[in-house]
């Protein structure tokens, strides 16, 4: 048995569990798609591949009949470089790889894998040539795209039986508690916002449990009902997204909405969805279940998307026309914050919140509506209103460097909330304006149209426009290179990082940044 060759193959075995670290991230930030998997490997690994061919290259110049040392210890230095790259990804990746518990029983997958052929290896080596068996170390190493799907459909029956057992405890936990009454809340952008702040508002009056964070598909509303539904809970809000059509009806079978939110249809998620039509189609799903539990379904009235499908009797209808019963009038906003008058049916208020934003607006006068509609009073509902803080990276105002203002509103990433948000920015008079995105994605074939205006927008209200992705934000920079905007104070860079070093050069107590639609690492390029 030739030792050295299996010593290399033991040492390649684990540079390559280092190597797929960046493709487990890649993979779990496109939804564990492998769809979507692989076009980001397609659009992004070429230079990865390249580097891998010189690896090989190296290693077989470096192979001999009779001299292994050599090779060993070039795959030595592989292994090292691997360990190396793995950390130092992760420590400046915008959205690091999460633990979850399908990555590590991905990664023990893909260790039984590489254990597997080792043994395989070592029983058949006597019998293979020195050739070959340097061809078939290097191949396994080289492939980790391909080693990462295998073993993601290794591991796929298991995740489907996991996912069974979790949602079939989901409905059992859910049947125990007859009076929870459930609220789904979907929309193309807003869901989020409407969420916590329907949360709040309720929470004046009953014991609420709303799905956390940007927990909004099947798998994040199992957990929420299996950790945080209590035999005191009077309500759950599920927050519902998709990205194809029947992904809504699929939470809807677990759930069994007796009240709705849909905040907006629009163009998200095109490249799954094809056409508004059937992004309408899939959050009217919401609609459909909750008309068949005899609920109430809250629709905002202005949206034109929705306006022109919906059937309106069918449904209450919020928004900011005077036409509506429910709606804000009379709206201000600036370094504050927002102040309007809420009109809940007869009754009207007058109320001040730190969010910011027409649309956030909006969202206010949707969950106020369906808390009014549930018995929530006008005074608590105002109190509640007062008490919002900005979400996390949601038109977030914060204090920046050398007392200067920051607007986070990293996680909106809609045609839009994006136009609204450089308004927003617009509204702060005598301080210099920043803004810093790489622009909107999934929008299919009218993705280049809306970054192209996203472009003449920024560059009517900004003094600097810093663009992130030399090839993704290409068609912003053509949209301000349209308008008359300076091009010296236009700036194109490969990372938010780099970004910042350019924006921190001359910010001061005058300057205030916008940070719009902070992508994740897969979509950088």
């Amino acid at each position: 048995m030739n030792y050295f060759l299996l010593a290399s193959l033991v040492l390649i075995s684990i540079s390559s569990i280092f190597a797929i670290t960046r493709q487990m991230q890649m993979l779990q930030q496109n939804s564990y798609f492998p769809s979507r998997y692989s076009k980001w490997v397609k659009d992004s690994f070429a230079i990865n591949l390249a580097i891998e061919a010189i690896f090989f290259c190296i290693s077989t110049l470096l192979y001999r009949n009779d001299k292994y040392l050599p090779q060993l210890v070039f795959i030595a230095l592989v292994l090292i470089y691997r360990v190396i790259s793995a950390i130092l990804l992760q420590k400046k990746s915008i959205k690091k790889l999460v633990f979850t518990g399908r990555i590590k029983r991905m990664y023990n997958a893909a260790i039984l894998l590489f254990a597997l052929l080792i043994v395989l290896f070592a029983l058949k080596l006597s019998s293979l040539t020195s050739e070959i068996s340097v061809i078939l170390i290097f191949t396994l190493s080289f492939i980790s795209p391909i080693i990462t799907l295998l073993v993601w459909t290794i591991t796929l029956p298991i995740e489907k039986t996991f996912a069974l057992y979790y949602t079939l405890d989901a409905k059992r936990i859910l049947k125990q508690h007859n009076n929870l009454t459930v609220i789904g809340i979907t929309g193309s952008y807003g869901k989020t916002t409407t969420k916590f702040i329907l949360n709040r508002i309720l929470s004046e009056k009953f014991n609420v449990v709303c799905t956390p964070q940007s927990f909004n598909t099947p798998m994040g509303v199992v957990r929420t009902i299996r950790e945080s539904i209590k035999p005191q809970t009077q309500i759950f809000i599920a927050e519902m997204g998709a990205k194809n059509v029947g992904d809504i009806k699929e939470i809807c079978d677990i759930v069994n909405p007796k009240h709705a939110i849909i905040t907006s249809v629009g163009p998200q998620h095109l490249e799954t969805f094809k056409s508004v039509d059937n992004v309408f189609k899939t959050k009217f799903e919401l609609a459909n279940a909750v008309e068949a539990n005899g609920g109430v379904t809250f629709i905002n009235g202005d949206c034109k998307d929705i306006t022109d499908r919906a059937e309106k009797r069918k449904y209450k209808t919020f928004g900011l026309k005077k036409k509506f019963r429910f709606r804000a009038e009379n709206i201000t906003y600036g370094r504050q914050g927002s102040t309007f008058d809420l009109i809940l049916g007869p009754e009207k208020i007058s109320v001040t919140t730190r969010l910011l934003g027409k649309h956030s607006v909006n969202d206010i006068v949707a969950a106020s509506a369906l808390a009014y509609t549930l018995g929530v009073s006008v005074n608590d509902i105002k109190f509640a209103i007062s008490a919002l803080k900005p979400y996390e990276h949601r038109l977030e105002l914060k204090p920046f460097k050398n007392s200067s203002l920051m607007i986070d509103d990293a996680y909106n990433a809609n045609p839009v909330g994006s136009l609204e948000a450089i308004r927003v920015l617009a509204s702060f008079d005598n301080m210099k304006k920043t803004i810093i995105t790489p622009g909107l994605i999934e929008l299919g074939d009218r993705e280049y149209e809306y970054n192209f205006a996203l472009g003449v927008e920024a560059a009517k209200y900004c003094d600097t426009i810093i663009l992130v992705g030399e090839n993704r934000s290409k068609p912003i920079r053509e949209g301000v290179q349209s308008t008359k905007f300076d091009k010296k104070n236009l700036y194109v860079v490969p990372s938010f990082n780099k970004a910042m070093e350019i924006y921190l050069k001359t910010v001061s107590k005058n300057s205030i940044v916008l940070l719009e639609n902070d992508l994740p690492d897969n979509y950088l390029y």
